[in-house]
């Protein structure tokens, strides 16, 4: 059976601390569950800077990642969440891929008494056990109660998103 791909959305790239550190781990856990990690900072970041249209280079790289990718793994840190990652999370909801999301940040960012952060970042989940798609430690990846191990080792098929 092939891996399935899993297109990680994420910031941590932008800093080399970052890199070496949460993301070197969320990588290594989720490759440890048997997904292909498409990481975009690896994938589509040695664009040279200097060229024109050096940044559109990379914004079609990384949706065509998105969208090829078979599930998307968002990294939802912050208040608000970083906005890259949030419109990658919002064309793979579009795209009726399926989605998971991890915040270990304890902050709460919402109005909603239900969720964590704003209502329309749990949009591509199903809306009774949604939970199951949330992840708040990287111990959890691994957890065989929760979705991405169960999506991982289903032979092909997806997880139904709402809708």
């Amino acid at each position: 059976m092939m891996s399935k791909t899993l297109y990680l959305a994420n910031a941590y790239g932008f800093s080399a601390q970052q890199r070496a550190g949460p993301l070197a781990t969320l990588v290594t856990a989720l490759e440890a569950v048997g997904a292909e990690v498409w990481e975009p900072f690896v994938r589509n970041n040695q664009i040279d800077r200097a060229s024109p249209g050096w940044a559109y280079r990379i914004g079609q790289a990384d949706l065509g990642d998105v969208r090829d990718a078979d599930g998307l793994f968002a990294v939802v840190n912050g208040c608000p969440p970083d906005e890259g990652v949030m419109v990658e999370l919002g064309m793979a909801i579009a795209w009726e891929k399926p989605v998971f999301l991890f915040r270990d940040d304890f902050r709460r960012c919402t109005d909603s008494e239900a969720y964590p952060l704003n209502l329309m970042v749990f949009t591509g989940l199903p809306e009774a056990g949604w939970d199951a798609y949330w992840y708040a430690s990287v111990e959890e990846i691994a957890n065989l109660g929760k979705a991405l191990v169960r999506w991982l080792k289903d032979g092909g098929s997806t997880v139904k998103t709402a809708g």
